[in-house]
C-alpha cells in the first residue's frame, strides 16, 4: 500500500475516533447533547389512588424541561407515597427524596394532579413560593382549591434547567416541605 493511502486511512480513522470520543456538547443553538439528560427513576407503587396522576405529573415535567427525564422504575431516585396528611416532600439531594400525596388536601378540594406536579417540583429543587397565583405551580395551596393548573411557569422551568445544568438549588435538602394553608402562617 502506498504511503499516501496509508496516511489517508490513518487520518480518516483518527477523525472517526475523535468524533466518537469527544462528541459535541451543543449544536450551536444551546440545545444539549442527549447524553447530558439526567434520568430520574421514581417509584409510585405505594401512591395508591394517586399513582396515575403521579405518572401524569412526571409527563408534564418531561414535556416542560429538557435536561431531566422522569421515568417510573427501580432502583428509584425518589419514592411517592399516599397518606392521610397534607402533601409534602423531603428532597434529600437534587433529584432524590420522598413525596407524600396527602389525602387531607384532596378531601378539601385541592387538585391531585397539581399537588403531584408541585411536590415533584421540590424533588427537582424548587422551593415553595406561596404567591397565591395559579400560574405559579410552586404557589401550591396558596392558590386555592379552584386552581387546577399543574404546569410549571417559564421561570420555574428555567430554574429546574439551571439546577440540572450544575447550578446549586436554593432549596434546603433534608427539610420536609409541607404544602398546607397552616404552613404559610407566620
Amino acid at each position: 500500500m502506498s504511503r499516501i493511502i496509508r496516511f489517508s486511512v490513518a487520518f480518516i480513522l483518527g477523525l472517526a475516533f475523535l468524533a466518537t470520543a469527544f462528541p459535541a456538547q451543543a449544536d450551536g443553538t444551546g440545545a444539549q447533547n442527549a447524553a447530558a439528560v439526567r434520568v430520574l427513576r421514581y417509584d409510585a407503587s405505594r401512591a395508591a389512588e394517586f399513582r396515575s396522576v403521579v405518572d401524569q405529573a412526571a409527563q408534564i415535567w418531561n414535556s416542560s424541561v429538557t435536561n431531566v427525564r422522569l421515568v417510573a422504575g427501580s432502583p428509584a431516585d425518589f419514592v411517592v407515597l399516599a397518606d392521610n396528611g397534607w402533601p409534602r416532600a423531603q428532597p434529600t439531594s437534587l433529584g432524590r427524596g420522598t413525596v407524600w400525596i396527602g389525602r387531607q388536601a384532596t378531601a378539601q378540594g385541592h387538585n391531585p394532579l397539581r399537588i403531584s406536579a408541585h411536590e415533584i417540583g421540590h424533588i427537582l429543587g424548587l422551593p415553595d413560593r406561596r404567591t397565591g397565583r395559579c400560574t405559579d405551580l410552586m404557589s401550591g395551596a396558596s392558590a386555592g382549591t379552584t386552581c387546577t393548573n399543574p404546569y410549571p411557569n417559564a421561570a420555574e422551568k428555567a430554574e429546574v434547567e439551571r439546577y440540572f445544568a450544575g447550578f446549586a438549588p436554593t432549596l434546603d435538602f433534608g427539610e420536609i416541605y409541607t404544602d398546607s394553608p397552616e404552613a404559610a402562617l407566620p
